[in-house]
């Protein structure tokens, strides 16, 4: 299996990126279960870090990501440390040497990502792999109508996320050296496959009806045609970092899902906030758009399309229902570690509660779609 399916495919962490609409800004003291030697950091970075000096604090980002993720501090600047979780590890999962090798690659043709310093994968110095890159400073929106900037930026913000996604899709993956970085073709096939797969055995999770309809209807409709691109797999405003006073995105984050994958499957998830009520993830329903001079649904799809060259997207429906499917599952496993009492989030009871509106819109989507 290639390693960036089974990390799209494996059973998320109660914690991951992809779930929670939590403001996991700002830090706090490293957790028990994440504490490392960092003085053999500090050792490791004077050693592989250009003009690192120390000496070096060391504090955890809150929120719970699947590879926790570190300020590290200096007199000088701030450094971002993501590592692999201590423990046993499923196959493929966590792969931080993947998110380097994104990382660096995009950075190459100036996409807006972090510089990334350097991979250590000698489990000695602090019991995992891990990397560290540049902390980018700037703004993260949490909140899809971004309630405090002006009208005209507000629309610029959107216009510049719609921009880097059709960038990322339009980037020429095997030129920039990730031509292995996935199997290309067949994608939503072999994704509504996992996924199901993930779902169906999850027996003490129960079942959810409209999960049940999907995961039958899902396959049977899937579009003809293929394409392949690099995809980031959880695109959303909340993984991305503005400027502190202009509407420009300077980082794209948390790469940990990025594969090679079908363009229009990673530009619907971003477009399922259109679809969304403000729930797991920022959502746009219920809001208005004109008053707030967010561009409507069709506009923004439009602008996409002018940037990748399309003159439109057939069955966005089935597109989005298959996003509102694979954020199901996710969420239904969490339940199910919420069941068996394995579930670290403090999240994961907010998260379940959503599970049947996130199902329901999902189904609604493939009623749409036929």
């Amino acid at each position: 299996m290639v390693a960036g399916e089974e990390d799209q495919a494996r059973p998320f962490p109660a914690q991951s990126e992809m779930t929670g609409q939590v403001q996991s800004g700002g830090t706090a003291a490293v957790r028990e279960a994440h504490r490392f030697d960092e003085a053999a950091l500090a050792r490791w970075m004077e050693a592989h870090v250009a003009g690192f000096a120390g000496p070096l604090t060391v504090e955890q980002f809150k929120g719970g990501q699947s590879n926790p993720t570190y300020k590290l501090i200096t007199p000088a600047k701030s450094y971002v440390m993501r590592r692999k979780p201590p423990g046993k590890l499923l196959p493929g999962a966590h792969a931080v040497e993947r998110e380097v090798k994104v990382l660096t690659a995009l950075e190459r043709v100036n996409f807006p990502v972090a510089h990334v310093y350097g991979l250590c994968t000698d489990e000695s110095v602090i019991g995992t792999w891990f990397y560290v890159m540049d902390m980018v400073e700037g703004r993260i929106f949490w909140d899809a109508t971004i309630p405090d900037v002006s009208r005209a930026e507000r629309a610029a913000l959107y216009d510049a996320m719609n921009e880097t996604i059709a960038r990322l899709h339009t980037t020429d993956y095997a030129a920039i050296g990730l031509g292995d970085f996935g199997k290309p073709g067949n994608y939503f096939a072999r994704q509504i496959g996992r996924w199901s797969k993930q779902y169906l055995d999850d027996t003490e999770a129960g079942r959810d009806p409209n999960l049940d309809k999907l995961a039958e209807w899902l396959p049977a409709h899937t579009p003809a045609g293929d394409e392949t691109t690099l995809v980031h797999g959880d695109f959303r405003i909340d993984n991305m970092i503005f400027h502190p006073t202009e509407p420009r995105i300077l980082a794209v984050i948390d790469w940990e899902l990025a594969t090679l994958g079908h363009p229009l499957a990673d530009f619907s998830y971003h477009l399922m906030t259109y679809r969304l009520p403000p729930l797991v993830i920022a959502g746009l329903v219920g809001a208005d758009l004109a008053a707030l001079n967010i561009p409507s649904e069709d506009a923004y799809v439009a602008a996409y399309c002018h940037r990748t060259g399309r003159d439109r997207i057939d069955h966005l429906d089935f597109y989005i229902a298959y996003n509102l499917f694979r954020l199901g599952a996710i969420i239904h496993g969490i339940k199910g570690r919420m069941l068996r009492g394995t579930a670290a989030s403090p999240n994961a009871r907010e998260m379940v509660a959503a599970l049947p509106v996130i199902a329901e819109l999902g189904w609604q989507q493939a009623a749409r779609s036929r």
